[in-house]
């Protein structure tokens, strides 16, 4: 059954969302104590597109379809205040050059490891695919530094019924032993708006420190 918004949720998403900035290090971050969620995953799983279907904005977060194109940590903010939106940059995009991953992936570990206001971390995951090496190296971060993530199975209009259950139970396989992982999967669709209030919900929750 899908989750409908309560009025916290209503209250978060009602007014325009905003782009605050890009930070290429670390350092560049907001040095305040706000509540931030962060998405990460691999190049092309849809970040993008899901953060403009959250927020109810189509061009908030640039979509693109080369793989790779968000290079920094987007930093994303309502109006009422109170959380920030982090969209990091994609992981285990091949083609683009070798320096530019490793300073990708630099800043994505340095990030995860030492942020202490970062209350949730969501791991998009393509159910046409389901979870790969390189999200699991991002889990194994997740755990050692003991920050809360949750596992988002995104494009899952892409499949049929019977597929969407076989990548829930082989993704709930894979995240069963892991110490900071959230049990719960959500399942979205951001081009049928899937999930997404579930997802509202929850960022509203963590927010209010629930």
């Amino acid at each position: 059954m899908t989750e409908q918004p309560d009025d916290t949720t209503r209250l978060l998403f009602a007014r325009p969302w905003e782009f605050l900035k890009g930070c290429v290090r670390v350092s560049d971050l907001p040095a305040d104590h706000t509540v931030e969620v962060a998405f990460a995953g691999r190049s092309n799983v849809g970040k993008s597109s899901l953060i403009n279907a959250l927020v109810g904005q189509r061009a908030l977060a640039r979509t693109s379809n080369t793989p790779g194109r968000t290079q920094e940590l987007n930093l994303f903010a309502p109006q009422a205040g109170g959380i920030r939106l982090v969209d990091m940059p994609g992981y285990g995009f091949a083609k683009a050059p070798k320096p530019a991953v490793e300073k990708w992936n630099k800043l994505i570990h340095q990030f995860l490891r030492g942020r202490p206001n970062l209350r949730r971390v969501y791991v998009l995951v393509d159910a046409r695919h389901g979870p790969k090496a390189n999200d699991a190296t991002v889990m194994n971060e997740l755990d050692k530094a003991a920050v809360s993530y949750q596992v988002v199975l995104t494009k899952t209009d892409k499949l049929p019924e019977k597929g969407v259950a076989a990548v829930i139970e082989a993704t709930q396989k894979f995240i069963a032993k892991r110490p900071a992982a959230h049990p719960e999967i959500i399942v979205t669709s951001s081009e049928k708006g899937l999930g997404i209030d579930t997802l509202r919900n929850e960022i509203a929750r963590i927010r209010e420190g629930f």
